[in-house]
């Protein structure tokens, strides 16, 4: 399969015919001169579209790790990370810059923004990055549907950490990237925009198809997903 087909449109690309996102006996080792650290070992993990994953864990577990190479950020050292259908491993960087910028919506915890920039224009500048067609009325649409339609002007740096949460989202959402990763998205918010944030999230796969990837520490968090990954010293050891 050719990695193209990640960036079609779902109406285009017709029915899902693999998982959104595989990862076989992967291993990550970072090497600091004759120091040796194992992030990731033998990790196995199946994510279909329609779906919300939480990938639980304490810190230092590998959970960050395994989202960056997910994300294209990063490449295993040994082992296939798949999207559908497609390996990342023999990509180009140019070729892995344009699966994130198309095929992937990254929410962190922080950082997502322009803080300089409105709602709007984050979300167009999204878009446009992925050179996706009718941009603004798709950013208007994704903005009005996270309930950010009358914060659309307001600069990133003015907004709430929920709502600069959401308007993340809302340019996942827009571009229709199938695989949504969330790296603990509600870690500094309160529990009022927790649960909007989460809502936000937890009704994409429903909606739109997609697959929804959550880091999280939290087990209440994790306990409202659909499946519960939990990791140990870099190995999946639940789920």
């Amino acid at each position: 399969m050719a990695v193209e087909s990640l960036y079609r449109e779902p109406e285009a690309a017709g029915e899902v015919e693999w998982p959104i996102l595989e990862m076989h006996d992967v291993f990550k080792i970072y090497r600091s001169g004759p120091v040796e650290t194992v992030a990731l070992r033998g990790v196995d993990l199946t994510v279909e579209a329609g779906s919300v994953t939480a990938i639980l864990g304490p810190s230092g577990c590998g959970k960050s790790t395994l989202l960056a190479l997910a994300a294209g950020l990063d490449r295993a050292s040994a082992g296939d990370v798949r999207s559908a259908g497609t390996s990342l491993l023999a990509r180009s960087e140019d070729e892995l810059a344009a699966y994130r910028a198309r095929a992937v919506g990254i929410v962190f915890q922080s950082g997502n923004l322009w803080p300089t920039l409105s709602a709007r224009e984050n979300v167009l500048m999204a878009l446009r990055l992925a050179a996706v067609e009718e941009a603004p009325r798709r950013a208007a649409e994704a903005l009005v549907e996270l309930g950010l339609g009358e914060r659309a002007e307001h600069r990133a740096a003015a907004l709430s950490g929920g709502e600069q949460q959401r308007v993340a989202i809302a340019a996942a959402l827009a571009r229709r990237a199938p695989l949504i990763l969330a790296d603990e998205p509600t870690g500094e918010l309160d529990a009022a925009n927790q649960d909007i944030v989460l809502r936000a999230l937890w009704r994409l796969p429903r909606e739109h198809d997609c697959a929804v990837v959550v880091v999280t520490h939290s087990p209440a968090v994790a306990a409202a997903a659909d499946r519960v990954i939990e990791m140990r010293d870099g190995s999946v050891v639940s789920g």
